[in-house]
């Protein structure tokens, strides 16, 4: 199925250009204003080819290879663009690029005279056409050998493009293909009033800052990437009074800890992390202390974390780092604090015939016609909370969207998302306190069917399993599960058990977190379950061993 105008690709990219044009009209650069003006200039087919190969990951084209049959003839539709200079013809190429042009067979037939073999792998190929061929590494495609009239092409204004992609979306994730999804109905996003001044970024320097600040993270990638210090620099030159900007400033000097830790440079993570207020750097920045023999700074780190920490994660990490730093600075041990154990059962079932999840063969196992079992992890618990608070969710803030293809709000995991929309979530949770909460997430279930959401499993969600967990989870449960995750948005959103068992007939339920042999709680499942006891909330542990196939399974 496609869109039924044969053009819907050049149409979706005009509108994202008038988009543009509306809400950045001062922060667009000569070069980008000139684009506009000359792209709404050029004929049909040379804009439609022009949208066609900026949509392509790569960046260099051999034009006998292009084929669009709404387009036609393809050296007629380049033509106005390479006299704007939006393509080159001939361009420089190292010779993996120009290799990346060819097939095997090209290769050989191209460069008889080298005496490579189609039996060769393409590796050892490759080296021994570049070493019989000689000279610069960079060079015309001519020079590589194409042949006199061979029309090769690269994109010059790959960049440019990139820069109004980002504007349009606040990030680089998303591609122009979010428009074609949307059409096709692949995707559907929640419509959110947006004024006319909504964007991403203020200015020029802003979109500058965070391209700048990607260029680094990008770099830690690359096979031979500028000394720490260097990139250290690079990140503090990128300052911004923008929250998100300034906490992607801070997640890249996350990064770059990381990726010292990893080179065993300790000083240059120190430093990082000392920079950086991303969560987890406070954690990293204890261990590469220690790591640096300084044991009474790591110690004194540990307790102000733990003093004032600022997630439950970096609270159980420090927790567990404690009595080890303690020994080393020769303090006294800490005070041990246990949480209440969660409640744990054990099933031995024959191994599944085929290869099978445990929790799947756990959940068959356990279900039964008047208790049915649900394999939900994650699924349910976050499905009912963005049902229930989906106006909330969705509320126009400003700064939490800027074009129609939003997921969720950009503020999702700010510390102040709840607060920036209070009265919305005080009405949704209030459902359930006046017993309303059932028909309004089973209305959004009908009315939102398939819209994205951050939170909504539309891919699990049924109708029978919405209805069964709201005839049988009690209001003030659900609401001691969703102000968990309000919480922490960003970490508590995973980590939920793996099954649901309802007893519809009794009106409730339990949730039952499943480990195969040799599995073990994870952290945020540990937090999860620490949480349930302390708030008795129904959640058990089964671990599953495999019996002989003529050992009988026991039931709980």
């Amino acid at each position: 199925m496609f869109p039924a105008h044969r053009y819907y690709y050049l149409h979706n990219f005009q509108h994202a250009l008038d988009w543009l044009a509306t809400r950045y009209a001062d922060v667009l650069l000569p070069a980008e204003q000139d684009f506009l003006a000359a792209f709404a200039q050029l004929p049909q087919p040379a804009r439609a080819l022009a949208v066609r190969l900026l949509m392509r990951r790569h960046r260099v084209f051999r034009a006998a290879r292009l084929h669009y049959e709404e387009i036609g003839d393809i050296a007629a539709a380049a033509a106005p663009l390479l006299a704007l200079g939006w393509l080159r013809a001939d361009p420089e190429l190292d010779w993996p690029t120009w290799a990346a042009l060819h097939t095997k067979e090209e290769l050989l037939r191209r460069y008889p005279a080298a005496g490579a073999r189609a039996t060769w792998r393409k590796d050892a190929l490759l080296a021994a056409l570049r070493a019989h061929l000689g000279g610069p590494d960079l060079r015309p495609c001519s020079a590589w050998g194409a042949a006199p009239g061979e029309a090769i092409w690269s994109v010059e204004i790959a960049g440019l493009a990139e820069r109004l992609r980002l504007m349009f979306f606040g990030n680089l994730d998303q591609s122009w293909s979010e428009f074609v999804l949307a059409d096709l109905g692949i995707f559907q996003y929640e419509p959110v009033a947006l004024d006319a001044d909504t964007r991403a970024f203020r200015d020029a320097a802003d979109l500058d800052t965070w391209l700048g600040l990607q260029a680094v993270r990008d770099s830690l990638d690359a096979p031979e990437p500028a000394p720490a210090a260097e990139l250290h620099a690079r990140i503090a030159a990128w300052p911004s009074s923008a929250p998100w900007l300034a906490r992607k400033q801070a997640k890249t000097w996350f990064r770059l800890g990381q990726w010292c830790e990893r080179r065993a440079d300790w000083r240059e993570a120190e430093r990082a992390y000392r920079a950086s207020a991303y969560p987890g750097a406070r954690q990293r920045l204890i261990r590469v202390v220690e790591r640096q023999a300084r044991h009474a700074e790591a110690h004194a780190l540990a307790l102000a974390a733990l003093a004032d920490s600022e997630s439950e994660a970096e609270r159980q990490l420090v927790a567990r780092m404690l009595p080890r730093l303690a020994r080393q600075a020769e303090q006294p041990p800490p005070p041990r604090v246990r949480a209440a154990p969660p409640e744990v059962f054990e099933l031995v079932l024959p191994r599944p015939a085929q290869a099978s999840r445990v929790e799947w063969v756990a959940r068959d196992h356990l279900g039964a016609d008047d208790a049915p079992v649900h394999y939900v992890e994650n699924g349910l618990i976050n499905s009912l909370f963005g049902l229930l608070c989906w106006e909330a969710i969705f509320h126009p803030v400003a700064g939490a969207f800027f074009h129609p293809f939003q997921r969720g709000p950009a503020d999702l995991h700010e510390a102040g998302f709840r607060a920036r929309r209070a009265a919305a979530f005080d009405d949704c949770l209030g459902a359930l306190r006046d017993g309303s909460h059932r028909a309004r997430i089973l209305a959004r279930f009908d009315e939102k069917q398939g819209v994205q959401s951050p939170f909504v499993f539309w891919g699990m969600l049924r109708r029978e399993l919405l209805e069964q967990a709201l005839a049988c989870i009690a209001p003030a449960h659900l609401a001691l599960w969703f102000a968990r995750l309000l919480d922490d948005l960003k970490t508590n959103r995973s980590g939920l058990p793996d099954l649901v068992r309802f007893w519809p007939g009794e009106g409730r339920y339990e949730l039952i977190e499943v480990k195969g042999p040799g599995d073990r709680l994870q952290d945020n499942q540990l937090r999860w379950l620490a949480y349930a006891a302390e708030h008795g909330l129904p959640v058990r542990v089964c671990h599953v061993r495999w019996a002989e196939a003529d050992s009988m399974a026991v039931s709980p």
